[in-house]
């Protein structure tokens, strides 16, 4: 195993980025699409890209600049404007969806008529059945011909709150609800509250809305793989434009997915166009999305879900991945990112054939791979690392542990008495050999943190290591509640038999004060040297 490096290293990204675009976008690949272009993105800037073909097949090349359509990307713009506005008290995402959209109080499930909220409908939980083929080629719809379906009552497919069904109508509500409590069309309310302040001047909501000199990718559709293609016209955007009807270019997302990815630096102040505590809330997984479904070749998901207005996975190895998709006939688009590192990956293809989600979870895998970026970035309480270093030191000296007592919870030596705790160490160290008083300081022992209340850390000893975990209660005054010694596999860096783990691949953080921290950096050698 390998450990976290303290930084992404920045100055080598690029070129590991163009590496992993190179490997990934290979001939069968780009030849679904037109055009494509694919950029790997660092904090909002771009740092390598690839663009490949003719956006209207023309003659003229893909540009870094060229406008693609996003399609449900959208919905990540629609949901930051309903959260601004529930910040704002405008909005309430907990009543009665019929609150705001006349109707929906008729929406049944079997004999029942049960409570919509527009929470459940933005996190794909209404219990609305699928209707990504449907909502395709119902963009255009006007807002009397989905009122006009809502008014006759429409049946779910399961009970609210309970299951995943990805509903672009049921997110379209979110729509109408705004139009509701601002009188005005949703789509200027996300231009004026999130777009122009933000200066994505390429953004837009109809291809009508740019020039007749601006660089647009048109669409198409393939059938035999990419050997031939026809054209296909924009679908149109009517009532569910909000949910799909986006154009934008790689610039744009970048700088969108740094200012929702940015929620979760320590250091993010809350941004007065939508609170980073507002932004972690999209960014969050609020129905479950079984991981088969997620599922792709040389990645490991422990876990997946829908938030708001995205998708958020749980990456084995990289922690929490962010993302969206986009599809509509003639069109593929995909923005991922890793808040952890900053890195992500924005894929456009003017195909729905050329398979942008495939193309961005396996660039931004390699990228990540190749920096060895960690799967999150953890600053322990200075109460978890100072009781741990005690602990360290007792171990050190051979003492036992009651003599940290004023630090530990009253279950710890109940739970494991001191003469069973003193049994199971002394058959570790006749594994192990004693514990070596050469060891490098105990900052530089440090392996991991689950999170802030967790630190885990190796005790080199003369024939292999021990693996020490505690386990804080968050009181006023931390204490220890759990407290375990293992023997160390090969590694020396895991206890033996643990399955791999993202937090394996945390980096850790000194908490502040006057606490000694070396680096960690890619090594194997448990001593810390």
């Amino acid at each position: 195993m390998t450990m976290p490096t303290a930084e992404v290293p920045t100055v080598d990204l690029a070129d590991h980025a163009r590496d992993a675009l190179s490997d990934r976008l290979d001939a069968a690949t780009l030849r679904r699409a037109p055009a494509s272009i694919a950029a790997v993105v660092e904090r909002g800037h771009v740092v390598a890209v690839a663009a490949h073909g003719e956006p209207r097949r023309d003659g003229a090349v893909t540009a870094r600049s060229t406008v693609f359509r996003i399609a449900s990307m959208s919905k990540s713009f629609l949901a930051a404007t309903a959260l601004a506005l529930r910040d704002e008290g405008v909005l309430d995402l907990h009543a009665p969806a019929a609150q705001y959209v006349p109707g929906l109080d008729l929406a049944r499930f079997g004999d029942d008529s049960p409570r919509l909220t527009l929470d459940a409908l933005l996190s794909n939980r209404g219990g609305l059945a699928e209707d990504n083929a449907w909502g395709d080629e119902h963009l255009g719809s006007s807002r009397a011909e989905l009122a006009a379906l809502v008014a006759a009552g429409l049946p779910l497919a399961a009970h609210p709150g309970a299951e995943y069904h990805y509903s672009n109508l049921g997110i379209s509500f979110l729509g109408r609800a705004i139009e509701a409590v601002t009188g005005r069309d949703v789509e200027d309310v996300v231009r004026e509250r999130l777009l122009d302040p933000l200066g994505l001047r390429a953004t837009r909501a109809d291809a009508g809305l740019y020039d007749e000199h601006a660089d647009l990718a048109a669409g198409f559709r393939t059938f035999d793989d990419g050997l031939t293609f026809r054209p296909e016209p924009y679908v149109g955007s009517g009532a569910l434009a909000c949910i799909g009807s986006l154009f934008s270019t790689v610039d744009d997302i970048a700088t969108w997915m740094h200012f929702l990815g940015s929620a979760f630096d320590e250091t993010s102040a809350p941004s007065h166009l939508l609170s980073a505590a507002s932004r972690r809330e999209m960014q969050t997984a609020r129905t479950m999305i079984p991981v088969s479904e997620r599922s792709s070749p040389g990645r490991e998901l422990d876990g997946a879900g829908y938030g708001y207005g995205l998708v958020v996975e749980q990456d084995r190895r990289f922690g929490r991945m962010v993302l969206h998709a986009g599809g509509l006939p003639g069109f593929s688009s995909h923005m991922r990112w890793h808040p952890a590192s900053g890195i992500g990956v924005v894929v456009f293809g003017n195909s729905d054939a050329y398979g942008a989600g495939a193309v961005a979870a396996d660039v931004l895998q390699g990228v990540l791979t190749r920096v060895r970026a960690p799967a999150a970035i953890v600053r322990p309480w200075a109460a978890t690392w100072a009781a741990a270093a005690r602990i360290d030191g007792l171990l050190a000296d051979g003492r036992p542990l009651s003599e940290a007592s004023d630090v530990l919870a009253r279950n710890v030596l109940r739970d494991v008495p001191e003469d069973v705790r003193r049994r199971r160490l002394s058959e570790a160290l006749a594994e192990t050999g004693p514990v070596r008083t050469d060891a490098a300081p105990f900052a530089a022992r440090v392996l991991s943190a689950a999170d802030r209340s967790a630190l885990r850390w190796v005790v080199p000893c003369e024939r292999g290591a021990l693996v020490c975990d505690v386990h804080m209660i968050g009181l006023a005054t931390p204490l220890v509640q759990e407290f375990a010694v293992h023997v160390a596999d090969a590694t020396g860096m895991k206890p033996r038999g643990e399955t791999a783990r993202a937090t394996d691949h945390h980096r850790v953080a000194p908490p502040p004060g006057p606490h000694p921290f070396v680096t960690l950096r890619h090594r194997t050698d448990p001593e810390g040297r």
